[in-house]
């Protein structure tokens, strides 16, 4: 369950389960299985099986991603600008070139709504096909796109808070506000209870932010934040292998369970939209942002990491899968041609960047690898 590899691996099991079932004899009960509700009126909240995953499941996601963004902005990479800015500089050229190819492809059309969709990275996914491809890499390299990735996932969340936000009722936010600063007092004070109590407060954010018009997922993300950096790592080590083995398994099976439109017409902008941005964009846009923060970096800033390993690490980030099926049903809701398309898009453009980055990165590995066994022969 800790293995990033086996994480990987049941990820892309389960997303071709779930398209495979939703295109078969019974997909037709499968998708009504996803639409059917289970509710709970007297509290004001009724969602479908989908929603249930995808609002309440994944949250559990972005409490990882929380607890990962913390620690990293407070102890690790990102807390010290000079190290935080080549990452942080690659990410924003992986977010802003893959937008840009999107909507070069739906400008002027109500579908460049999904702009968002090509501009995130699966951080379990892409760490998960480094580890299995990219073992002789040296560390630099895991480090380099594991805080391009959360970056790059702090951008996805203030996407998700911004842009996908119809109707915020303020009473709400303030409920959500006021359990967060009680527990953040909670965390310096108790410690005996503190398991249960962070249940709870999952729980009650999750709900308040929920009834605020604010996406539910953001609860996490906010949870992950109010606990200590101290504590993160020890708690990452915790929910990090159920997220990867349950959470993530079970939304991506839901996600891409859709009935693949017929090839005998032409797709929307959206599908070739989506295929170019993911591979190529994050490519261009990581690379070469990269590679311009190198030369303004310090020396002792700069990681160990020539051209030819950005290129293989900014594929891996295409991998955008996770959060991009996410913003494709936020971006499209209630279209449902359109999100099949632009999940098949998402789906095939991820394998197209895993298999382009996977190849990148164990051509490295062994050049890598080379080079070690060279200096240590010349000591």
């Amino acid at each position: 369950m800790k293995s990033g590899k086996s994480a990987a691996l049941l990820l892309m099991a389960a997303a071709m389960l779930g398209l495979l079932l939703a295109n078969s004899p019974i997909g037709s009960s499968l998708i009504e299985f996803k639409d059917f509700h289970v509710g709970f009126g007297a509290i004001n909240l009724d969602l479908s099986i989908s929603h249930w995953v995808s609002d309440l499941l994944l949250a559990v996601f972005f409490l990882v991603a929380g607890l990962e963004l913390k620690y990293e902005l407070t102890k690790g990479v990102l807390s010290k600008f000079s190290t935080a800015l080549l990452p942080v500089v690659a990410a924003t050229g992986g977010v802003v070139v893959p937008a840009l190819i999107f909507f070069s492809f739906t400008a002027g059309t109500e579908l460049a709504a999904g702009w968002p969709i090509p501009t995130a990275t699966d951080i379990a996914f892409a760490l998960g096909i480094l580890a299995i491809f990219g073992s002789g890499m040296p560390a630099a390299a895991r480090i380099f796109l594991l805080a391009l990735a959360i970056f790059d996932d702090l951008v996805a969340i203030l996407i998700i808070a911004v842009f996908f936000t119809a109707e915020v009722k303020l009473v709400w936010i303030g409920i959500a506000a006021g359990i967060g600063i009680a527990h953040f007092f909670i965390e310096k004070f108790q410690s005996k209870l503190i398991v249960p109590i962070r249940f709870l407060t999952f729980f009650l954010l999750w709900y308040s932010v929920y009834q605020s018009g604010v996406h539910a997922t953001i609860a996490g993300v906010m949870l992950g934040l109010i606990i200590p950096a101290k504590k993160s790592h020890a708690l990452v080590d915790k929910v990090q292998p159920w997220s990867n083995t349950i959470v993530l398994p079970i939304f991506a099976f839901f996600a891409v369970a859709i009935a693949l439109p017929s090839i005998s017409g032409s797709f929307s902008p959206v599908f070739a939209g989506i295929l170019v941005a993911l591979p190529v964009g994050k490519v261009l846009g990581i690379t070469i942002f990269g590679l311009l923060a190198m030369r303004f970096v310090s020396k002792e800033a700069r990681l160990p990491l020539n051209w030819q390993d950005l290129v293989g690490l900014s594929a891996l980030a295409g991998i955008g899968f996770t959060v991009s099926l996410l913003m494709t049903n936020l971006a499209f809701k209630g279209n449902l041609e359109v999100i099949a398309e632009a999940t098949l898009a998402v789906l095939v453009g991820s394998l197209i960047s895993m298999g382009v980055g996977g190849a990148i990165v164990q051509q490295r590995s062994r050049f890598h690898r080379k080079q070690s066994r060279l200096a240590n022969k010349a000591q």
